[in-house]
């Protein structure tokens, strides 16, 4: 068809980047990634084949959904305009075509789709080649983002940006004055520090545990702690960025876990998975400092929590003995930190503790679940229909973790580190409210996605465990 017959303007809108603030190779990969450990080898072999051959096998092996994608408003808007006007559009894109043609098909405003074809990358100066080819120089406007993009803006007859730094966008205004500017670059900082969920971090002063509860409060002990806690942190939100580019797919069907950064967009995946590595590397560079026994608990904490995104997560019973599991490595390695032995009693407390607070967090997702009719987990292993086994499991793991506290209270050698040891027994029926209550809130769908975070936020929880550690001092001191 001879393009250039068509007096009408034509719109050429890049996809990555420019229509969705996301790449599909990317995309692709740690969709497939979720789905299968073996990505990676399966990635290699096709990259040996060129670029092109690697977007085209995965998108093969996991194709994003079209309809969560994070998309453009201001681009989706040029778009309407233009097709208002009476203006052809085309989405050309280094993306494998299979996806373009995915995305074209959902949103229904282009005349046109092209895409990598499995052994032609569709960018840069290629991109540019098949405009020419196809169109004709000049024939076009082009919409696009990235330094990549100058050839093909060179060719057009004229620029649209989307999202880019004032150095590229002179660039494109040398080529083009009259170029139109959308969707101003924004600061990736506050997505990053976001991606890093800090609200998360106040779960590392369970590594505090041991210290208190061997009231063991000199300098020695007290500072390992810290420079512990700070290792953790950043151990533990490299793990939330690879969880969550792991989850993206899962995220963006959820209706409050679709507006984080990496789902939305907001942080580009590139971004993240720069990110991952290095939040691990700045942790252990802390851990160093510390006895070599910490060292080997945050590595295990590690393999465990990769092993969790990557399979166990979608493993009923399972996840929640793993959750439970890394929640109790955090007091292990307050011990290994600090020097102090964990006792028997401790470590059976924290277990039971933690279990039923992991299995309250899956409660509560399947409260969520009932209350929007979805019957099945997406990258879980469970069903509304399993709601009632796992809140069983919730009470029953936080009662008898309150009643290994009162065995504990009970031991002599305890006894004798306290004055008045009846105001203890108060401290365990506070406990005993606090489970039945968090079990109680999930139930009645108040409680988002992780009980911690809900309990550091709580008011009643936060004067429950205020009661607590005023009865602990009180029987110590009064």
């Amino acid at each position: 068809m001879d393009h250039m017959k068509d007096t009408r303007p034509l719109l050429v809108v890049d996809l990555d980047g420019t229509l969705v603030r996301s790449d599909m190779l990317y995309e692709s990969f740690w969709s497939a990634f979720s789905r299968d450990w073996r990505t990676p080898l399966a990635a290699l072999a096709a990259l040996a084949r060129g670029k092109a051959a690697l977007k085209a096998r995965l998108a093969t092996l996991g194709a994003p959904d079209p309809a969560t994608l994070p998309y453009s408003a201001e681009v989706l808007d040029e778009i309407a305009r233009w097709r208002a006007e009476g203006g052809r559009v085309a989405l050309v894109t280094a993306a494998d075509q299979s996806i373009a043609h995915a995305i074209a098909n959902h949103l229904g405003v282009f005349d046109e789709v092209h895409g990598s074809d499995g052994t032609t990358n569709l960018k840069g100066e290629a991109k540019a080649a098949f405009l020419r080819a196809e169109y004709g120089a000049g024939g076009y406007v082009y919409a696009g983002d990235s330094s990549a993009d100058l050839p093909v803006w060179r060719d057009a007859t004229g620029a649209v940006t989307v999202g880019v730094p004032a150095a590229l966008r002179a660039r494109v205004e040398d080529l083009h004055r009259e170029a139109r500017h959308l969707a101003p670059p924004r600061s990736l900082l506050p997505a990053a520090l976001r991606a890093m969920r800090p609200h998360q971090w106040f779960k590392n002063a369970l590594i505090f545990f041991p210290m208190i509860a061997a009231h063991d409060f000199n300098a020695g002990a007290l500072l390992p702690s810290l420079l512990a806690v700070v290792a953790f942190s950043l151990v533990a939100s490299s793990v939330y960025l690879l969880n969550d580019l792991l989850d993206i797919a899962s995220d963006r069907a959820h209706p409050r876990k679709r507006l984080r950064p990496l789902a939305s967009g907001a942080l580009p995946l590139r971004s993240g998975m720069l990110m991952v590595p290095a939040l691990l590397l700045a942790g252990i560079s802390v851990a160093i400092f510390l006895p070599p026994l910490f060292l080997l608990v945050l590595g295990g904490y590690y393999i465990l929590t990769v092993a969790y995104s990557l399979w166990l997560k979608r493993q009923p019973i399972i996840d929640i003995a793993l959750l439970a599991s890394l929640y109790t490595m955090r007091v292990i390695a307050g011990g290994a930190a600090s020097g102090i032995d964990l006792s028997v009693w401790l470590l059976a407390f924290s277990a039971f503790l933690f279990f039923a607070l992991a299995a309250v967090k899956r409660q509560a997702e399947l409260v969520d679940m009932a209350q929007r009719n979805v019957t099945a987990a997406a990258g879980r292993g469970y069903r509304v229909s399993d709601l009632a086994v796992v809140t069983q499991m919730a009470t029953a793991s936080g009662f008898v973790a309150v009643l290994v506290l009162m065995l504990y209270l009970n031991e002599p050698e305890v006894l004798m580190l306290y004055h008045h040891p009846l105001l203890l027994w108060a401290a365990c029926l506070v406990l005993l409210y606090w489970v039945s209550r968090m079990v109680l809130v999930a139930s009645r769908g108040r409680m988002h996605d992780d009980p911690t975070v809900f309990a550091a936020r709580d008011p009643a929880s936060l004067v429950s465990v205020a009661i607590i550690g005023a009865l602990f001092i009180g029987a110590k001191v009064l």
